[in-house]
């Protein structure tokens, strides 16, 4: 079976993917189907391809009597104070100021805990009740996500 083709057609297509920097192109029509592909061009892989990058060495895990112990789930504690939104956590009202919290401090309900940063707003975190302050589980600048353990008040 002898095929014809368009030799004008597939000469058009090669240069559109050359111009566009495709690396195939197809047109069907009436007479048939015309597919024209080409390899792309090394240096053009190279640019998009982004160097490798080491992975961060992860801590060892923490061990007891030799064994590992499994990381707390704060989430479930029935101390904890969850995050009520994303953001960016800030333990004082303002870089160099002392924090509102401390471990071992004593808050009383409605007593302001921290500051979560969103959309350009510090929302005040406040205690949901009466407490001590046993640990505070974030970092003064963390991102943290809705839900996320940010303290344990006993």
């Amino acid at each position: 079976m002898v095929v014809s083709f368009d030799a004008a057609a597939v000469r058009a297509l090669a240069t559109i993917l050359v111009d566009t920097g495709l690396t195939e192109i197809e047109i069907e029509g009436k007479e048939g189907r015309i597919r024209v592909a080409r390899a792309p061009a090394v240096a053009q892989v190279a640019a998009t391809v982004p160097a490798p990058v080491a992975a961060a060495p992860s801590a060892p895990p923490a061990m007891a009597n030799g064994a590992p112990v499994a990381e707390e789930d704060f989430a479930h504690h029935a101390g904890a104070v969850l995050s009520p939104m994303v953001g960016v956590a800030y333990l004082a009202p303002e870089p160099g100021a002392t924090p509102f919290i401390a471990p071992g401090q004593v808050v009383a309900a409605g007593q302001t805990l921290l500051l979560i940063e969103a959309m350009k707003t510090f929302n005040q975190i406040k205690a949901p009740r009466a407490g001590t302050v046993t640990r505070i589980l974030i970092a003064p600048g963390a991102p943290v996500e809705y839900g996320e353990p940010l303290l344990l008040l006993e």
